[in-house]
């Protein structure tokens, strides 16, 4: 019988794929097209976006003071956080090889595509192109940490987390003495359902 987190796990993934279907709805809805890589709208609709840009002058006169202090804050995480990409890019391709796990699509994590708005100004859509890449990263980075925490230390905490990443359904419970020195090489290589994962994502696309 399944515990209850297995199956809270279990029906999160499920509410995961409801989201997927309402986001193909979503296209429907606003009017655009994914197409790989590209978000393709309507000219027409483009056109009717652009009527809503505000102009760099008057989004800059409007922004709060405080707010434009902060930029040089916000902007020195990224020459840090390029430098963690090309870190943890290289650890995965080193280290995921020998340790016979599936290497994480970086792409499937960072997504840059809202400059492609038209109703955003220069401004907004840097921003954009900022905040899609670092929150995408840090998504990115989790996935490789889960995947790695589960080869080394696949055991679940005692105390209570605030989130749990995609493998710790996975991990061994804590405690199991005996449970973890009988599987421990199992879980180590438990990662067939992400290939069924890739093949469900890529099937989704395709019906779009």
């Amino acid at each position: 019988m399944k515990d209850k987190l297995q199956s809270l796990i279990e029906a999160i993934k499920k509410l995961e794929q409801e989201l997927t279907l309402e986001f193909q709805r979503k296209e429907a809805e606003f009017s655009y097209q994914v197409r790989g890589k590209k978000i393709l709208f309507d000219k027409e609709i483009k056109r009717q976006h652009k009527l809503f840009a505000t102009r760099i002058s008057r989004y800059l006169k409007e922004s709060e003071f405080l707010n434009i202090l902060t930029i040089p804050f916000i902007w020195s995480c990224l020459f840090p956080a390029l430098l963690l990409d090309a870190l943890v890019s290289l650890f995965q391709a080193v280290c995921f090889p020998i340790y016979k796990i599936p290497k994480v699509k970086r792409s499937s994590y960072i997504v840059i595509d809202r400059h492609a708005l038209s109703y955003l100004n220069g401004i907004e859509k840097i921003n954009c192109i900022y905040c899609g890449y670092f929150n995408g990263l840090l998504a990115y980075i989790r996935e490789i940490a889960g995947r790695t925490e589960q080869f080394w230390c696949p055991i679940k905490h005692a105390r209570r987390t605030n989130d749990f990443h995609s493998r710790y359904s996975k991990f061994l419970e804590y405690g199991d003495a005996e449970g973890y020195r009988r599987e421990i090489n199992a879980v180590r290589h438990t990662f067939e359902d992400i290939q069924t994962t890739e093949e469900e994502a890529a099937d989704s696309r395709e019906g779009i």
